[in-house]
């Protein structure tokens, strides 16, 4: 029998397979994919199976004034979902099934647990389309996604996480539950508590339900991949598709030290003085080549010295394997701290040209892949782990690639959210009387600010 009465109270209400104290599995739990981000030493960890039980949770951590940490696959990039000294890991792994799929209403209602790539699936197979897609979606949840409102691949063609709810149930701090939003196309009744809980990290609530709204599934896709010897043709290229009046479904962009790596990791025909690849893709089925064909013409306009053109779909799988590369590519490199900075897309050049610059300042390397149609772009620091010095600079460039993005009127995050990785940025960004809202938001949904407390709003300095 345990002597402490917070998980005596849990176990006996929720059941003693709900509640681990395993200090292993408390271990396993203690942060995300996040680099540089401290991680606590949880309490426990509870799995909660219903709103119902998720209120209980609630309630019993308000009574015992313990702070709580929601978390769901904990792919997240910014440290949102690590756990702090003494708290409570409520985890939403059971909360994980699709509800309801309405072809006729063309949405879904799904628990947060719910995996992205399951949830695209089963509604594929109703002949519907859920289309935001971040690179962690065969791992990341629905949940975790309206928590840090995920973007993707696809954003530049049909936006991100948070375009697509329709209405969320939420349970407070209080343990009481609160629905947002509704199931219609329109409403407009109210302040949009909705948008409000997506994107906030767990500092407001937890997500118990979700409404998505689906699209029809789209048509066949093709792909497009251009080589360019400049950073600057390359971009001119992607302004000039997105002016053209296309709407291609996916636009990105690989810098030359990025392309490089990706060819030294697997052997893609990457020219060794290659200066950027442009990835585009068009979904509209039997118009697709002739966007594609559009595309091409496009890039070599604009100085690409090779333009590959998918005739099927197994051609664009080809295509699109460099962009799916970054990663395991950057990886042998060193430790990688992956940025998040959006900037208008008349400013990418600028952004580009500033990176390189940061770079060659503070000694480290930075790579630059990111999704160059909706200007956000993900430079990515890569320093050798075992040297303490390096690390320094790295982090002294990170803060600086930051401090360029603000400064060319853009954001420090486009899609991976704040957590405790960019606190002190945004406060910047907000400015005093933002800030200020912020704070007063917060409070009023978590008058206790147990949870997630320290995450997003960084505590109020003395």
């Amino acid at each position: 029998m345990t002597s402490d009465p917070l998980i005596a109270r849990l176990r006996s209400s929720l059941g003693e397979k709900a509640v681990v104290t395993d200090p292993d599995v408390l271990d396993s739990h203690r942060n995300d994919h996040a680099t540089f981000c401290s991680a606590g030493v949880p309490r426990l960890l509870v799995r909660p199976s219903s709103t119902s039980e998720v209120q209980e949770v609630l309630r019993a951590a308000g009574e015992y004034g313990v702070p709580v940490v929601t978390q769901g696959a904990r792919t997240g990039l910014s440290g949102a979902a690590n756990a702090l000294d003494g708290c409570l890991l409520l985890s939403t792994a059971r909360l994980n099934k699709i509800l309801e799929i309405s072809v006729e209403d063309q949405v879904a209602v799904v628990q947060p647990g719910v995996v992205n790539s399951e949830l695209s699936r089963a509604v594929l197979a109703q002949g519907l389309f859920y289309p935001p897609d971040p690179s962690s979606w065969e791992m990341s949840t629905i949940g975790g996604n309206i928590a840090t409102n995920a973007g993707g691949l696809c954003c530049v063609k049909y936006g991100v996480t948070g375009d697509f709810i329709r209405g969320l149930e939420v349970v407070l701090a209080s343990g009481e539950v609160v629905r947002t939003g509704r199931r219609t196309v329109k409403g407009v009744a109210g302040y949009d508590l909705t948008s409000l809980i997506v994107g906030s990290e767990g500092t407001l609530g937890v997500v118990t339900e979700a409404t998505l709204a689906l699209r029809p599934e789209p048509e066949a896709a093709l792909t497009a991949a251009a080589t360019f010897m400049s950073i600057e043709d390359g971009i001119a290229a992607a302004a000039a598709i997105m002016a053209s009046g296309l709407r291609p479904s996916l636009l990105e962009f690989l810098d030359g030290p990025t392309a490089r790596a990706i060819q030294d990791y697997r052997d893609m025909g990457l020219p060794a003085d290659v200066g950027s690849l442009l990835i585009a893709q068009s979904d509209r089925g039997p118009r697709a080549a002739e966007d594609v064909a559009a595309i091409a013409r496009i890039c070599t306009s604009f100085g690409a010295v090779e333009v590959a053109e998918a005739s099927d779909a197994e051609e664009s799988r080809m295509l699109l394997e460099a962009r799916r590369l970054v990663n395991p590519a950057l990886e042998p490199l060193g430790v990688t701290l992956v940025d998040d900075v959006a900037v208008p897309r008349s400013k990418l050049v600028a952004l580009l040209d500033g990176i390189a610059a940061i770079g060659t300042k503070y000694d480290v390397l930075i790579c630059c892949p990111g999704h160059v149609g909706d200007g956000n772009m993900h430079p990515t620091v890569v320093f050798d782990r075992d040297d303490q010095a390096a690390e320094a600079r790295a982090l002294e460039a990170f803060g600086a690639v930051m401090e360029l993005g603000l400064s060319l009127g853009g954001t420090i995050t486009g899609e991976h959210g704040i957590g405790t990785l960019k606190a002190q940025w945004l406060e910047q960004e907000l400015g005093p009387v933002g800030l200020g809202l912020q704070r007063k938001i917060k409070e009023v949904f978590d008058p206790g600010n147990l949870l997630n407390p320290g995450k997003v709003l960084r505590p109020v300095r003395a």
